[in-house]
């Protein structure tokens, strides 16, 4: 070992500091979390701060949200091994007094504190709000899918069921005919009985799948998950995952995630308003920005939007059942205002008819019957005419695209804000993702993700020490 760095013998002896507020340093994250949870109203968030009158005394909630917070900071995330931190991590021992709780009642806490640890991660966004960081009032709103507990083998839809039915049927057929060749052939009975022992599984497989089948049908969306009853399958990047679609609204200025929701609705089409007013009440703004994919885009959730006094910046989808058969799209046909009629390409006026319903919706209808003899009818419709539909609060539509029209950037930032975040979260939860069932559980973990991605934002922004002297402001 000669011409290497020493290091001490084993058997010295060696004076360490007497006390564990040494081996912290001044500017640790483990401070910053400690000073936190110090100034959070427990109480009020809904833990349990009152001890038993009887029996053995319980973990403060303070101590068991600390290790929380502590195991997500530093990715974690399991019971057993925030157990076993706590018992060999100094900072752990600095930040829990010493205490070593066992991985049941870690895993307790989190299970039985759900909605009270979900509001913790909805105060430290106060915070950062307290702190003038959300001035601009302009978030990004994506969403993305995580995997659940429950596995693809695990999850049935109706299709799915219909083909794993077929598959076993199919089976079961092949190896009857095997066992009818080899009862015409000279006696093997150690090939029978496999073929036998092989029927009789794959029939009480079918018996099973059957049983299941059942349940599907009897579930919401026909859909049925054996490991985790909340998770659904959901298409992502062409792949099917069974998982949890993730919704987060986040800030374009700093990057720290205002609003979050996990559902297990696999489209985006639904979510824009919700998350929006949800971003809105975070950042206590009285008008709000918001920009998100084509994936947003639906009538009624921009409608809402503009409503609630939120700006959105929404694309509408490149997808045209005319321009798939070849025919002019929906742009081609300028609206006129003042005479409430639409332009063809050909430079006819479709005049207004009369007004239907469509989905609920109130849409008015313009056509022309010109159209027999226009000399491009082949390039507009197949039918008699080409009909125009107009919702009734279209001009809604019209001033979100104008915005857009306006500020082509805007798709650019979307992307540099909101991308980030979930692919920095997704690398910190590992290639499983989630560990808890159920989507309040889900929810629960989440929360704590959301809130150690906040909190190392934070730290970044405004440095450790300054950011424990403004939580203790």
């Amino acid at each position: 070992m000669s011409g290497f760095i020493q290091g001490e013998d084993r058997s010295q002896a060696t004076l360490f500091p007497e006390r564990l507020d040494d081996y912290v340093a001044e500017d640790s994250a483990i401070r910053v979390i400690d000073v936190f949870i110090d100034e959070l109203d427990l109480s009020g968030l809904g833990f349990k701060t009152l001890p038993n009158d009887t029996g053995r005394p319980a973990y403060h909630p303070a101590t068991m949200l600390k290790l929380f917070v502590y195991g997500y900071l530093n990715r974690v995330h399991s019971s057993r091994r925030l157990e076993r931190e706590a018992q060999r991590n100094v900072e752990l021992m600095w930040l829990t007094g010493r205490l070593a709780p066992d991985f049941k009642t870690i895993a307790d806490f989190r299970k039985e504190n759900g909605v009270p640890i979900r509001l913790v991660c909805r105060q430290f966004v106060i915070l950062c709000r307290n702190l003038n960081l959300f001035a601009n009032a302009f978030v990004a709103i994506d969403g993305s899918k995580f995997k659940a507990v429950n596995n693809r083998d695990r999850n049935f839809t109706r299709a799915k069921m219909k083909r794993r039915i077929a598959e076993v049927d199919a089976t079961i057929e092949r190896y009857l005919q095997q066992l009818a060749e080899a009862d015409r052939q000279e006696p093997a009975e150690d090939k029978t009985q496999r073929l036998e022992d092989k029927i009789t599984a794959l029939k009480q497989e079918m018996a099973r799948l059957k049983k299941v089948e059942a349940r599907m049908l009897k579930a919401p969306g026909q859909q049925i998950s054996l490991t985790d009853p909340d998770a659904r399958s959901m298409n992502h990047r062409g792949a099917g995952v069974v998982g949890y679609n993730v919704q987060a609204a986040v800030d374009t200025d700093h990057h720290l995630i205002v609003a979050h929701e996990v559902t297990n609705v696999g489209s985006d089409r639904s979510q824009l308003a919700r998350m929006a007013k949800q971003a809105k009440t975070a950042l206590g703004a009285d008008e709000l920005s918001v920009v998100a994919d084509r994936g947003y885009f639906k009538s009624d959730e921009i409608r809402d939007c503009e409503k609630a006094g939120i700006t959105s910046y929404v694309p509408k989808p490149l997808t045209s059942s005319n321009r798939a058969k070849g025919h002019f799209g929906r742009d081609a046909f300028r609206y006129i205002v003042e005479d409430n009629e639409y332009e063809c390409p050909a430079g006819e006026r479709l005049p207004w008819h009369m007004n239907t319903q469509d989905r609920g919706r109130t849409v008015q209808l313009y056509w022309t019957y010109k159209c027999r003899y226009c000399r491009i009818k082949a390039q507009c419709t197949s039918g008699v005419h080409r009909k125009m539909t107009r919702w009734e609060h279209e001009e809604v539509l019209d001033r979100a695209q104008a915005r857009l029209d306006r500020n082509p950037q805007m798709m650019r930032t979307r992307r540099a804000v909101v991308e980030h975040p979930f692919g920095t979260l997704k690398a910190w939860m590992g290639s499983t993702h989630f560990l808890t069932r159920t989507l309040d559980r889900v929810s629960t973990e989440m929360s704590l993700h959301v809130l150690a991605y906040n909190m190392k934002r934070m730290m970044n922004i405004f440095g450790t020490k300054p950011l424990i002297e403004a939580i203790g402001a």
